[in-house]
C-alpha cells in the first residue's frame, strides 16, 4: 500500500468519480503550522511539499526503536492515521507515548512505503510537554470502554475518540446549514424553567449551594416594583422551584410565533435512574418548531430530510471516509468490540438514503405485531396490546419488519398516553386507520431506527385555548381541578369551565400563546447523541459524550 491515507483506500464507490470536498478544502492550511490531516492529504493527492521543510505538532503515539535509527507515530487528533516521523536514536532518547512534540523536517517520500508514502525526516524536535511512562493513563495497549471512561479528561486523546469528537462538530455543522437553508431561524432557549414539559417528573431541582433563607428573613428584591411579589417568596433564588430542562419545545413555540420557523440544539436534563447503554441524564436534543402547519407530514418529512441530508455529507467528508474504513481496533492491536465493522455502518447509512421511509399508525403496528404472534414463530416477552404501548422489542421488529433496514415512523399514539399539548388526531389520518382506533389518538410520531429503536419524537400542537386547558385540567395539572367522582375516576372537566392565573401556575404564559392569536403549528425534537451513537456504529450512547453523565456518575 502506498499511501497509508484511509480516505484513498477505501473511498465509498459513488462519490470516487469526482474528488470529495473535504480533499479540497483540507489541501492548504490557513494556518502556519499544518495538522497532520492536512500534510497527509496534500503530499499524496496533489504531490506538494516533497523535500520541503514542514513543522507539526501532535503526541507521540509510539516510538520504536532500532540501532542506527527511530521511528515515532504521531497524532494530533486531525485524523485517525499517524505521521510518521524518522528520528536519530539521540532525538528518541525520553520520548513515550503521550509525549507532546513539535518537529521540523524534511517531508520526503518513504523509503519502505509499508505505513505512508512520505514521511517527516525530523531536523529539530521540541518536547512541549513530557510524560512519565510508567504511570501515563493511556499506554500503547489495548484499553476497555469501561476503562476509559474512568478518565474522560484524557480519552479524547485516542485515535477513535477524537474522531468521534469530530463526528459531533462536523454533524452540527452540516444541521446548522441545513436549517439556514430552510430559513429556520437558530435560538438559544432557557436551561433554567418554570415547569416539566414532558410531565414526567424526573427533573433537577436548581438550588443555590448555601441554605435558602426563609421569606421573612429575606433582604426585599432591590428595584421590586411590586411588594406582593416579595410576599409570595418561599425563600429559594428564584422565589419559586425552578428546574433544569427536560425540552426546550415550550419556549421554541414562543419564539416560533414571532419568526414562523425556529430551531435549537440545547442541553438537556432527566433525573431519570435508568443505567442502560441508551440513557444519559445530561444530553443533547435539537428541536425545531413550525408555524402554520396543520398536518404532521411536513414535519415528518423535514426530520426525514434533515437525517439524509446529515448522512450525505458524512460519505463526502475525512469524518465519514474514517467512520466507514478505519481500522475497528483497539491500542494495541485488539480488536475492539464497542462498535461494529465498516461493512455494517455503510449498510445502515445506505438504508437511511434509501427510499421515502415507511409511515405507519400505531394501531396498524399493534395489528402487525398480532398478526407477526399469530401467524408464524415471532413472540415477544411482553404481549403487544393497544393499551398498554409499544415495548423496545416491539419497537424492534417493526423497524426490521416494515422498515427493512430503514427508519420507520409510528403515527397517531393513544392521546392519554401522551403529553398534554399534543392536537387530538383527525378521523382521516393514516388512511382512516385512526377511525378503527379503540380510543382517541394524539397527532403525533415517533421515528424508530433500526436496532436502536426510538430517536426523535414530534407532534402537532393543540393551538385552541379551550381545548388546551381541558386536556391541562383533565391531566391534573390546573391548580382547582374537580375532585374525583365516587367511582375514583376523575369527571370530565366542563366545557365551560374558567380558571385564575393562580390556577395555571407557572403555565399561565403557555396558555397566553393560545389566548393572544395562536395560530396551528408543531414540531419535533430529536436526542441528538442517539443519532450520532447510531451513525458512528457505538453500542453505548456514552461513548460519543465527552463527558457523559448517568445515575451515579458524573466525573470531572
Amino acid at each position: 500500500m502506498k499511501a497509508r491515507s484511509l480516505c484513498l483506500r477505501g473511498l465509498d464507490p459513488r462519490i470516487s468519480h469526482h474528488r470529495p470536498s473535504f480533499l479540497r478544502q483540507i489541501s492548504s492550511s490557513p494556518l502556519p503550522t499544518p495538522t497532520i490531516a492536512a500534510l497527509l492529504t496534500s503530499s499524496v493527492l496533489a504531490g506538494r511539499g516533497e523535500n520541503s521543510s514542514v513543522t507539526v505538532n501532535g503526541f507521540v503515539r509510539s516510538v520504536r526503536k532500532q540501532k542506527s535509527v527511530a521511528f515515532a507515530a504521531i497524532g494530533d487528533g486531525t485524523t485517525v492515521e499517524p505521521l510518521q516521523a524518522v528520528l536519530s536514536p539521540s532525538q528518541a532518547d525520553g520520548l513515550a507515548t503521550g509525549t507532546s512534540v513539535q518537529l521540523t523536517g524534511a517531508w520526503k517520500p518513504s523509503l519502505q512505503g509499508k505505513e505512508q508514502s512520505y514521511e517527516l525526516q525530523v531536523e529539530q524536535l521540541k518536547v512541549l510537554g513530557g510524560t512519565d511512562s510508567s504511570t501515563y493513563p493511556l499506554q500503547k495497549k489495548y484499553h476497555t470502554q469501561e476503562y476509559l471512561r474512568t478518565i474522560p479528561h484524557l480519552r479524547p486523546r485516542t485515535p477513535f475518540n477524537s474522531l468521534l469528537l469530530r463526528l459531533r462538530s462536523h454533524s452540527i455543522a452540516r444541521l446548522t446549514s441545513f436549517f439556514a437553508q430552510r430559513e429556520f431561524v437558530q435560538t438559544h432557549p432557557p436551561i433554567i424553567t418554570s415547569s416539566d414539559c414532558e410531565g414526567a417528573g424526573e427533573v433537577f431541582t436548581v438550588a443555590t449551594c448555601a441554605p435558602e433563607a426563609p421569606p421573612s428573613a429575606q433582604t426585599p428584591l432591590h428595584n421590586s416594583s411590586n411588594a406582593a411579589d416579595d410576599t409570595r417568596s418561599d425563600g429559594s433564588f428564584f422565589r419559586a422551584p425552578k428546574y433544569l430542562t427536560v425540552s426546550s419545545q415550550l419556549h421554541l413555540e414562543a419564539l416560533a410565533q414571532s419568526v414562523g420557523r425556529v430551531w435549537a440544539l440545547s442541553p438537556t436534563f432527566r433525573a431519570e435512574r435508568s443505567d442502560t447503554s441508551r440513557h444519559l441524564s445530561e444530553f443533547y436534543m435539537l428541536e425545531a418548531e413550525l408555524s402554520f402547519v396543520d398536518s404532521l407530514d411536513p414535519i415528518m418529512t423535514l426530520v426525514e430530510d434533515m437525517i439524509r441530508d446529515l448522512v450525505r455529507s458524512l460519505y463526502d467528508s475525512r469524518v465519514g471516509q474514517e467512520l466507514l474504513f478505519a481500522k475497528r481496533t483497539g491500542e494495541g492491536g485488539k480488536e475492539d468490540l464497542i462498535s461494529m465493522t465498516g461493512k455494517v455502518l455503510q449498510s445502515r447509512w445506505e438504508g437511511i438514503l434509501s427510499s421515502p421511509w415507511p409511515r405507519i399508525t400505531y394501531t396498524r403496528a399493534i395489528q402487525r405485531l398480532h398478526e407477526a404472534v399469530r401467524d408464524t414463530d415471532v413472540s415477544f416477552e411482553a404481549h403487544p396490546s393497544w393499551d398498554t404501548g409499544l415495548q423496545a422489542e416491539h419497537e424492534r421488529f417493526i423497524a426490521d419488519d416494515i422498515g427493512k433496514g430503514s427508519p420507520v415512523f409510528v403515527t397517531d399514539y393513544p392521546q392519554d398516553t401522551k403529553a398534554f399539548y399534543m392536537l387530538p388526531s383527525r378521523p382521516e389520518s393514516g388512511g382512516g386507520e385512526v377511525k378503527s382506533a379503540p380510543r382517541p389518538t394524539a397527532a403525533c410520531f415517533d421515528l424508530l431506527m433500526p436496532e436502536i429503536c426510538e430517536v426523535a419524537g414530534g407532534s402537532l400542537r393543540e393551538h385552541r385555548l379551550a381545548e388546551l386547558l381541558r386536556s391541562m385540567d383533565s391531566r391534573g395539572m390546573i391548580g382547582t381541578r374537580r375532585p374525583p367522582s365516587t367511582g375514583g375516576d376523575a369527571e370530565p372537566p366542563p366545557a365551560n369551565r374558567t380558571f385564575s392565573d393562580e390556577d395555571l401556575g407557572n403555565l399561565k404564559w403557555y396558555a397566553d400563546l393560545r389566548r393572544w392569536s395562536s395560530v396551528p403549528h408543531g414540531g419535533f425534537g430529536l436526542g441528538f447523541d442517539r443519532l450520532l451513537g447510531y451513525l458512528s456504529g457505538m453500542k453505548n450512547i456514552r461513548e460519543v459524550v465527552a463527558f457523559p453523565r448517568w445515575v451515579g456518575r458524573c466525573d470531572c
